[in-house]
């Protein structure tokens, strides 16, 4: 029995070494030294690892060992009855069909336990050996593939050969000393595995030749280090460390916060100060202006104002310093103060950057409940600063002045002729042949309504057409008149709008609408004829739309048809066939309705409704022929 055992080994054996399956060469040597049965499974799960269906080595000459003939071996265990001879096979076909044995039955599994474990440590030692220069190998062909190297770290770190791992993480430094994710996964290694005085050395080596890296800072000082460890001096060592590499904006406040969770206000003082020399910015003042409103001291935090001011007074974000300057002081209930901040500011920003100012100023004006003519002044000089260049976005921002102004005058100080005056100046400082605003021109015209002056209200919006004619300023005046009842004044008006835009199909379908609604249905038939006309409309659909609504509403049934065909001629869109379908059909319900009687009348309603569907039938086939046409379908 043993013989035969030592004969199928054998056979194994060689047949892995035909075809470099070190593996399987090892679990044959550990079966043939301990002398024990090989199982079944065994032997079909090798085969596949070795050997492959495209592999056939017809080239391999079939050796002897120990006097033993390999095609005489076979691939099953023996059963200690005496056997006859043993049949040579070919070991390709027998490995092909082992083969798919294995990967049908998922033995391969079976064998990766058994790679992984070990018995004694000759044989972990092994495992580390060949371990380690796979690894070799592969970071010898490729050097800067710094993945492998972090893997053959970990792998050192899993064999609990620190000193190994180490040796690689420091190897791999020298590949690429500037990738900051080495340091990080060198100094995790060392955290991991409470080296903490080599960590520290690492992240200091790191942060020394890496200064600019943030995340090896947050990582030395938040994650990683000190906090876990509580030392919240070598903390703030480490923070002043990087506050001399002048780093940005977030960098010192999270140093300010870190003292600041300590409860250490001074130490957090005096990083302020050290922080508004380094980015003297509005920005960076206000932070430590609020720091100090914070902490209540409202003296200190009046000298950190004065000293922004004096430093910033020409900065492009000065108005943003002054009027935090200015509201500070109105908390503190310094009114005179916080005017004369204000003045101060008026005075020396450009006016170009002013106009915020000037409206936080007389906000302030109106909250404080001075006389009506510090307001009034105010606003004199904002409005004065005219924006240089006659173009409507710089006009935009400018006219909201224009607008509180007026509305002040009117809702606060009960000054009408101040209100009246306010909109004509206005109106007479845009430059309209450039450009205009509709919006001032309805203001005012509304103001004049409200102050019963009907004729005041019709003469402004009378200039606005003649000046600078706007679609929303014709729906003004024609919705005022309606208002007041003049039918004769709104054709006038909608005659002007038309003749100032023919190709509205907005204009047309309300003016149709208008002579529906006075019952002038040959007036309004002639308005939507003269308005599909149009060689040009921008929504021709919509005004189709209006005058087919208005003849199904007429009874005009035919009309109707004529129009659904013209609108076909300019757009044959499917929502256009929908709709003339469902009109043909929507008939049948009508003729239901208008039937009932005798029986001839009963025959003729049948009739009829059978030639609506035969109507809605043949639109939906021109339509679908139409669609296979053009290949929608």
């Amino acid at each position: 029995m043993l013989g035969s055992l030592n004969r199928i080994s054998d056979a194994i054996y060689t047949v892995g070494l035909l075809f470099s399956g070190t593996v399987e060469i090892r679990i044959i040597r550990r079966f043939r030294k301990s002398r024990t049965r090989v199982p079944t499974y065994i032997y079909r799960a090798l085969f596949p690892l070795s050997l492959s269906v495209n592999k056939t080595p017809s080239h391999v000459q079939e050796p002897a060992i120990d006097g033993v003939d390999l095609g005489s071996a076979t691939p099953a265990c023996s059963t200690g009855k005496k056997q006859g001879p043993e049949p040579n096979l070919d070991y390709s076909r027998a490995a092909e069909q082992l083969f798919r044995e294995a990967r049908d039955r998922h033995v391969l599994e079976v064998i990766r336990r058994l790679k992984q474990r070990i018995n004694d440590e000759d044989e972990l030692r092994e495992y580390r050996l060949r371990t380690r220069e796979g690894f070799e190998d592969k970071i010898g062909r490729a050097r800067d593939d710094l993945g492998e190297w972090k893997k053959y770290a970990r792998w050192e770190e899993s064999q609990n050969d620190f000193v190994r791992a180490r040796s690689v993480w420091e190897r791999a430094l020298q590949v690429d000393y500037r990738d900051h994710s080495l340091w990080a996964g060198y100094a995790e290694f060392e955290m991991r595995n409470k080296f903490i005085d080599y960590a520290r050395n690492v992240w200091d080596r790191a942060v020394e030749l890496l200064p600019r890296v943030h995340q090896l800072w947050y990582k030395y000082i938040h994650m990683d280090m000190e906090h876990k460890l509580g030392n919240v001096a070598a903390a703030r060592q480490i923070y002043e460390r990087w506050m001399k590499w002048a780093p940005d904006e977030s960098i010192w406040l999270s140093y300010i916060s870190f003292e600041h969770k300590y409860k250490e206000t001074n130490q957090a003082r005096q990083i302020y100060e050290r922080f508004v020399q380094c980015h003297p910015t509005a920005t960076a003042w206000l932070k430590y202006a609020e720091f100090e409103m914070t902490n209540k001291q409202i003296n200190r935090e009046r000298s950190v104002y004065e000293c922004a001011v004096e430093k910033l007074s020409e900065d492009e974000e000065a108005d943003k310093l002054f009027v935090a300057f200015a509201e500070f002081e109105e908390r503190c209930k310094e009114t005179e103060r916080a005017r004369c901040i204000y003045e101060y500011a008026l005075n020396h920003i450009p006016k170009g950057r002013a106009e915020e100012l000037y409206r936080k100023f007389t906000a302030f004006e109106k909250r404080v409940k001075d006389n009506k003519e510090r307001v009034r002044d105010v606003y004199e000089r904002a409005i004065a600063n005219v924006p240089p260049a006659d173009e409507k976005r710089y006009w935009a921002r400018y006219l909201y002045l224009w607008i509180e102004y007026a509305l002040c005058e009117e809702l606060e100080a009960r000054d009408m002729e101040t209100t009246r005056e306010a909109y004509r100046r206005c109106l007479k400082l845009i430059p309209h042949k450039r450009f205009s605003f509709g919006k001032i021109w309805i203001m005012a015209a509304n103001f004049e309504l409200r102050q019963m002056n009907l004729t005041g209200a019709r003469k402004i919006l009378g200039n606005a057409i003649g000046m600078a004619p706007k679609g929303k300023v014709f729906v003004k005046y024609i919705e005022m008149e309606m208002r007041m009842g003049n039918l004769d004044r709104r054709r006038k008006l909608y005659n002007r709008y038309l003749e100032w835009a023919p190709g509205s199909s907005f204009a047309w379908k309300k003016y149709g609408e208008f002579e529906e609604h006075v019952c002038q249905t040959e007036r309004a038939r002639a308005v939507f004829e003269v308005g599909i006309g149009q060689k040009v409309l921008d929504v021709p659909e919509d005004l189709f739309k209006a005058y087919i609504e208005f003849e199904t509403s007429e009874g005009e049934y035919e009309r109707v048809r004529a129009l659904y065909e013209r609108l076909l001629e300019r757009t044959q869109h499917l929502r256009v066939w929908i709709r003339y379908a469902q009109f043909e059909a929507s008939l049948v319900s009508k003729e239901e309705e208008e039937g009932g009687g005798g029986k001839e009348e009963d025959e003729d309603c049948i009739q009829q409704k059978k030639l609506c569907v035969a109507r809605a039938r043949r639109v939906f086939e021109r339509a679908l022929e139409y669609l296979e046409q053009q290949g929608q379908t």
